[in-house]
Formats: structure tokens, C-alpha cells, sequence
């Protein structure tokens, strides 16, 4: 469901597109670096690294809560406005980061960073699909998102350069710069589009009724923790069980970051011809490949090709994005935030669980076996959305190009 109505015979999508990527820009560098950050502000602050990955998890916990309340609070503001308010909060929270001067702060700033996130990207994301034709949904969202992977690619590897030159706090006080760099770029080239006739708060917790909804949201809260179990530790895996030099860890984060952005580009594709099947591919190749993960870390030309292989099956957001936009009815604000709330208990569970494996004593390596068995279960709960949907619980069902 999209609202091209709203689209103003001005508008050039290509700069809205550039305007809303670089958002995503700075989301993705500051989500992503976080992890690869984990060794150096765990030895400045005198913590374990399972100690210091709660901070990725508060950052996550802050994406979770803040992502349906914002959708909720701000049902009836128009959407420009709304993302250079979310951009606004996201640069202060990731600049107050830079400058904690203790580990609960710190804590406590990931959180407020981690607020405006989901909202930030399903605003952006109905904004992007509003402006194209309804079989090109999957791929303008993605174009979107390809500011998350690109900071993968770019974003990632230089805060974690910067880190390591200047110290962990450099590599939140440029996503704080980047932040504003975006206030500015939504405001010059974003359309202006008021809130949807009738939207209030109460529709947009109606998505909460919708079955397909939920259990979409569930499929992104399990299946994609096993990217993040793997990813968190992956700077650490590297420096402990590769043993290499720590200025190899940017490259193998940027390769990370290339498999992310051509996996986001082609899933996209494929979930513009048939939903289902991409989504399934998607949690498949992801199990396949953290599996792979154990028996690839005792050597760099092993590990290699898993993290691009890993990164690629990262698309599977822009599947499940796309597709809350085919089954939320009307309460399309909600809907969208709360997939990013989800991808980010993900980005809570994964390391959390491969945190408890590692303090067990089972090696880094093992967060390749957890991370397989959340894609297995993401897996596990999709064909069980599709079961409900064939048995016609849902009512109100949604275009059948979405189920293909």
C-alpha cells in the first residue's frame, strides 16, 4: 500500500532518495562500528568484551522502544518534519556518546541514540515507496537501505580507523556530523507530505491486530539475530582466533559490507517478483552461511569469502520492510517503525546469545552456531506466516504478488 497521492509535481526523487540514503548513512555507521568498537572502549573502560557488547544491546533496546512509540506520537505529523526531528535527536544522542565520560553513561546514550532509528528508517521507507510504481516497492526501499550498506562499506571500516587512531569516541562524534549533514539534505530535497486523512493513534495500533503483521515482525526478530551474533564479534574473532594485525579487521568489515550491499540490491530484485521465495533464500543462505562461520575463522582466506557471504544475506530487511507495507492496512507508520524495532531485538538477541556462548566457554567461534539457529528459527516462524495466510486467517489479506 502506498500513497503516491501525496507525491508534489516538484519532486526529484533521485535527490529525496540521496537526502533519505544519507540518513541511513548514519544510522548504519554508528549501528555497525558500534560492534566492530567492542575491543577498544572494553580495554579503555577496563570491561570484557561481553560486558562492553551491552552497550550494542542498549543502543538496540533503544531502536526497540522508541521505534512504535515515535510511529504512534507522531501519527499526525507530516513526515519531513518528522525526520529532521528524528535526525536531530540522533545527532545529539551519538555526540553525547563521544563525550560519556563513564561506562553507564555511555549506556545510557546508546539508548537515546538508538530512539529515533526505526522511526527514522519506516518513515523514510514509506516516503521512498511512495514515489514509485507498486512493482518497484522493494527496489526504491532498498535504494534507500543502500545507505546502511554502504556504511558498511565506507562508514564502518573509517570510524573503526578512527578508533583505533583516535580513539573510540571519534567514531561517534562523526556520525553525530553526519547526523546533521542530513537535517540539512531532508529539508532541502524531502517532499512535504502531510499525515494520511484520519491518521491517529488508535489506526496505527491497529496494525498490532493483524496477525501477518506480528508474525513478520517476528520472523525479522529472530532470523536476523544471527548476522548480529556473528558480527558483534568479529573484530574480536579476527584478533583472537585469526590472528591478524588489527588494521585488517577495516578491510574484512568493508568485504562485510560489499556482500551487504549486493545482497540488499538483489534480494530487493527477487522480492519484487516473488515475496515469499526471496524471503525464504534469504534466511536459507543466511543459516548456510554462519554455519560456515566455525570451521572458516582459523584462516583470513577462509573467513573472507563467509563475511561476504554472510553480509549478503543482510537483505533480507528490505524484504520483510516491504512486505509490512502489503499487510498493515492502513496503520503503515506503525508497521514500518516496528520492523526496525524488531531487526533491532535482533541486534539484541544475537549478541546476548553469543555473548552467554562465548562466557560459557565455548569459543568465538561459536556465535557462527548460534547465529545459524536464529536464521533456522526466523525460517522456522516466515513458513508459518505463510501457513496462517494459506488457511485464510487473516481476512484481510494482502496482494497476492506479496505471497508469490
Amino acid at each position: 500500500m502506498t500513497d503516491q497521492h501525496n507525491k508534489p509535481a516538484h519532486t526529484r526523487p533521485a535527490l529525496v532518495t540521496f537526502a533519505l540514503a544519507m540518513g541511513a548513512f548514519a544510522i548504519g555507521t554508528t549501528e555497525f562500528a558500534a560492534m566492530s568498537l567492542v575491543p577498544y572502549f572494553a580495554r579503555d573502560l577496563h570491561l570484557t568484551e561481553p560486558q562492553a557488547g551491552h552497550a550494542i544491546s542498549a543502543y538496540a533496546l533503544g531502536v526497540f522502544v522508541g521505534a512504535p512509540i515515535i510511529a504512534v506520537l507522531a501519527a499526525r505529523m507530516g513526515r519531513r518534519a518528522l525526520l529532521i526531528g528524528l535526525m536531530a535527536l540522533f545527532a545529539l544522542g551519538n555526540g553525547l556518546s563521544a563525550l560519556a565520560p563513564s561506562y553507564p553513561l555511555l549506556i545510557a546514550f546508546r539508548f537515546l541514540s538508538g530512539l529515533p532509528h526505526g522511526a527514522y528508517f519506516g518513515v523514510a521507507a514509506l516516503v521512498a515507496a511512495s514515489m514509485v510504481a507498486e512493482n518497484r516497492r522493494a527496489q526504491a526501499v532498498a535504494m534507500v537501505m543502500s545507505g546502511l550498506t554502504v556504511a558498511t562499506i565506507i562508514g564502518v571500516p573509517a570510524a573503526n580507523w578512527l578508533g583505533q587512531a583516535l580513539g573510540w569516541r571519534a567514531g561517534f562524534a562523526v556520525v553525530s556530523v553526519l547526523a546533521l549533514m542530513t537535517m540539512a539534505s531532508v529539508a532541502l530535497f524531502a517532499p512535504h507530505q502531510p499525515p494520511a486523512e484520519g491518521a491517529s493513534a488508535a489506526r496505527e495500533l491497529s496494525a498490532l491486530r493483524r496477525p501477518q503483521v506480528l508474525l513478520t515482525l517476528l520472523t525479522g526478530a529472530i532470523g536476523f539475530g544471527g548476522l548480529f551474533a556473528v558480527y558483534t564479534y568479529v573484530a574480536s574473532t579476527m584478533i583472537e582466533v585469526t590472528k591478524v594485525s588489527e588494521g585488517l579487521v577495516p578491510v574484512v568489515l568493508a568485504v562485510f559490507g560489499v556482500g551487504m550491499t549486493v545482497g540488499n540490491l538483489f534480494w530487493a530484485w527477487a522480492a519484487d517478483r516473488a515475496q515469499s521465495r526471496a524471503a525464504i533464500g534469504a534466511l536459507l543462505f543466511s543459516a548456510f552461511s554462519l554455519a560456515l562461520f566455525p570451521f572458516a575463522a582459523g584462516s583470513l582466506w577462509s573467513l573472507i569469502p563467509v563475511i561476504l557471504m554472510v553480509g549478503f544475506s543482510g537483505g533480507l530487511g528490505t524484504i520483510l520492510q516491504t512486505r509490512l507495507m502489503d499487510v498493515a492496512g492502513e496503520a503503515q507508520a506503525l508497521a514500518a517503525a516496528a520492523h526496525h524495532s524488531a531487526f533491532n531485538f535482533a541486534n539484541a538477541l544475537g549478541p546476548w546469545l553469543g555473548g552467554l556462548a562465548i562466557s560459557a566457554g565455548w569459543g568465538l567461534t561459536s556465535t557462527g552456531w548460534i547465529g545459524a539457529g536464529l536464521s533456522l528459527g526466523g525460517l522456522a516462524v516466515f513458513l508459518l506466516t505463510l501457513l496462517h495466510h494459506k488457511r485464510g486467517a487473516d481476512m484481510d489479506a494482502a496482494p497476492a504478488c506479496a505471497y508469490a
